[in-house]
């Protein structure tokens, strides 16, 4: 068994790209720093990424690469199947992190986890992880799953801070990858992180990605296009002081962007 690996910090997101654009934007991540990209079957830009991936001077080796398994396909021969189109769409003979997208439609556990334990016994994928998981769910699963959880990725930022996941997570040594970790940009109405912004000459959303980056355990996976794929890889170069990390803690209001009736924290 292959020892846990360090997620690149940070990611790149592509949910809601597609097409040539996908491509551009992942090939000027790629230039730009990031080695950590995250597609999934649901985005349906799984060959535009494959496209940046055969275009990039970046070899394959220095690139974390994950995707994620649509909800409809969780039935664990159709884990193995579709896993399988997926790297036919990347291009590559592998992943390095598969993950179960959401733990809805055919997601069953005693029938999908073994699936991804035996994708990455079949050399499919390096790692398995889950996301929108609630903390009974993260816990089920990883009583369940033969492999090491390397991922948990879940709706994360200064206005929904999950504490009780993280957690959980943080006690397993499993890495918790933040989507919206912005907010959708939302965040730059934030008094607090402009006051803050201001005392470091940047910005509201690179302070929210500067405190992701900062709390132990957590990944942000920013998307992004044009110049702002550049700003948000420079929010790693920020150094919140302890009182600056303290008042984003408390920003904290419950509130979600992503919310649907079948998400399984509303069943």
């Amino acid at each position: 068994m292959s020892p846990p690996t360090r997620l690149p910090q940070p990611g790149f997101g592509t949910s809601g790209h597609d097409g040539e654009s996908c491509t551009d934007a992942v090939l000027t991540a790629l230039e730009t720093g990031y080695r950590h990209v995250d597609t999934a079957q649901m985005y349906d830009n799984e060959r535009a990424v494959g496209r940046a991936l055969e275009q990039t001077d970046v070899d394959r080796d220095e690139l974390f690469l994950a995707t994620k398994v649509h909800p409809s396909n969780l039935a664990g021969d159709d884990v193995l199947e579709t896993t399988r189109e997926s790297l036919d769409r990347l291009g590559v003979d592998t992943v390095d992190l598969l993950y179960v997208h959401w733990p809805t439609g055919a997601y069953d556990p005693e029938d999908t986890l073994p699936a991804f334990d035996e994708a990455r016994t079949q050399g499919l994928t390096r790692h398995v992880g889950v996301s929108n998981f609630t903390p009974d769910l993260l816990r089920e699963a990883v009583d369940t799953l033969e492999s090491p959880l390397l991922a948990h990725q879940i709706e994360l930022h200064p206005w929904l801070q999950q504490d009780e996941l993280v957690s959980i997570a943080r006690e397993r040594e499993i890495q918790t990858v933040a989507y919206c970790p912005i907010a959708r940009g939302e965040l730059a109405e934030s008094e607090t992180l402009q006051e803050i912004a201001a005392a470091h000459d940047s910005d509201p959303i690179q302070i929210s990605l500067a405190w992701h980056c900062q709390r132990d355990g957590v990944v942000p996976i920013p998307k992004a296009t044009g110049d702002h794929i550049r700003e948000n890889y420079a929010a790693r170069e920020i150094d919140l002081s302890e009182d600056e990390f303290s008042e984003i803690n408390e920003l904290d209001r419950g509130e979600r962007v992503v919310d649907s009736d079948e998400a399984p924290w509303n069943r």
